[in-house]
């Protein structure tokens, strides 16, 4: 499994259970919404710093963020 390929799939699901949009979570994180776009497509591959940033502006861990991406990896393998 590669979890690289999930992340951006664990991020959208946490701020979607946030109920934020795109635009709310780049301006919280100060990342541009484009890249956020990108993460969650699994179209960029953002830097631990960035994951980071993004993982506070969901107001979580990052490691929260990585079981997420494990647990959506392993339900798709079942």
């Amino acid at each position: 499994m590669n979890l690289a390929d999930y992340y951006g799939q664990a991020v959208r699901r946490h701020r979607e259970l946030l109920r934020l949009s795109q635009e709310e979570l780049a301006n919280r994180s100060s990342i541009d919404r484009t890249y956020i776009s990108g993460v969650e497509r699994g179209v960029r591959n953002p830097t631990l710093q960035v994951m980071q940033r993004i993982a506070t502006a969901l107001g979580s861990d990052l490691d929260v963020i990585f079981a997420t991406a494990r647990d959506i990896a392993h339900s798709k393998d079942a």
